[in-house]
């Protein structure tokens, strides 16, 4: 018995010094200590032994499987280190390369124009107020003054979400929902994501407004032109000029679109502007009794002014782009430019 215990140690010893890996080292330590090893197999014989012998015989055993770990743990080191040597040798780092470059990233135009009109209109007292993208058909017509036959409610122009939902036309819906949350004096800018039906170079079925709302005591159209006209020269220059033409919106009234000089040719005539010198950029007007009537806001004690323009034709006409696709495209060459 003797002799085998020091046979399997021996053999053990030398399997474990010429093993190349750490998978053959373990596969050694299987062989010789595991569960069903060679030291388990004599193992079974101590049944054979005298009372006497057996505590000398397990003893033994023990003490070469305590001798066999220890070279196994030093040979498994020894092992270790290699194979990190190996891999630093092969895996270097070249400290005088540059380092990897890191894109930086660029605010989108629309969120840049949208931030420079808050900015802007924030100095004469506005504050921004968010709505609902799904309106009710009262707050996106009914309460704007809008009948039941106007234009603006056909299927065509409109996403319904079933009979009295609508994804919202425009954000002139706010307005309402501050009239009946909010008291006066109110000074309110209203941005964000509008749906119609229409698609093209220059209208998207999804598209960015900012509205304005200005609710106070002898408010005049006066006050109006002096606000726009201010805003169009901080977005735009100071040498811009802004015109009023007449319009009818069913909400305000009277009811006016705003044109600026062009931007490009400074209002002497180019392609941007169909020669005429002006581009057209938003409507506005005296909010209509019927809408304060609506919301229960007492008039004519309280009056008021607003306005709404597109936020995609401001950033076109700033930045100069041709076609409104481009903002949801995603295009990195574009987005980096901003």
């Amino acid at each position: 018995m003797n002799a085998d215990i020091q046979s399997i140690q021996d053999e053990a010893t030398n399997a474990f010094e010429k093993a190349q890996s750490i998978k053959e080292l373990y596969d050694y330590k299987v062989k010789y200590l595991g569960k069903n090893g060679s030291f388990s197999a004599i193992m079974r014989n101590m049944g054979k032994l005298s009372k006497e012998d057996k505590p000398k015989f397990g003893k033994m055993v023990n003490e070469a499987k305590n001798k066999l770990d220890e070279i196994y743990a030093k040979k498994e080191e020894s092992l270790k280190e290699k194979a990190l040597e190996e891999r630093l040798s092969s895996e270097w780092l070249d400290l005088s390369l540059p380092g990897p470059k890191r894109f930086k990233g660029s605010g989108h135009p629309l969120t840049m124009v949208t931030r420079e009109i808050v900015d802007i209109l924030s100095r004469l007292g506005f504050s921004v107020r968010l709505g609902p993208l799904i309106e009710k058909d009262r707050y996106n017509f009914e309460a704007l003054n809008i009948p039941a036959d106007h234009p603006s409610r056909d299927m065509q122009d409109t996403f319904y979400v079933d009979d009295t939902h609508v994804l919202r036309t425009h954000t002139s819906p706010v307005q309402i929902h501050v009239l009946e949350s909010e008291k006066p004096p109110i000074r309110v800018l209203a941005p964000g994501a509008v749906f119609r039906c229409d698609s093209d170079t220059t209208h998207s079925p999804n598209f960015h407004q900012i509205e304005g709302l200005l609710i106070d005591h002898k408010v005049s159209m006066g006050d109006l032109k002096g606000t726009i006209g201010y805003f169009m020269r901080e977005l735009f220059g100071k040498k811009t000029k802004i015109r009023f033409r007449p319009s009818f919106f069913p909400f305000t009234e009277p009811s006016a679109e705003f044109d600026c000089s062009c931007t490009k040719c400074q209002g002497k005539g180019c392609n941007l502007c169909g020669h005429t010198g002006w581009m057209e950029m938003g409507g506005c007007g005296i909010v209509h009794p019927k809408v304060f009537e609506q919301t229960g806001v007492e008039y004519p004690k309280w009056q008021g002014f607003a306005f709404g323009f597109g936020i995609e034709r401001m950033a076109m006409i700033k930045y100069g782009i041709t076609d409104i696709r481009l903002f949801v495209d995603n295009d990195i060459r574009f987005l980096e430019q901003f």
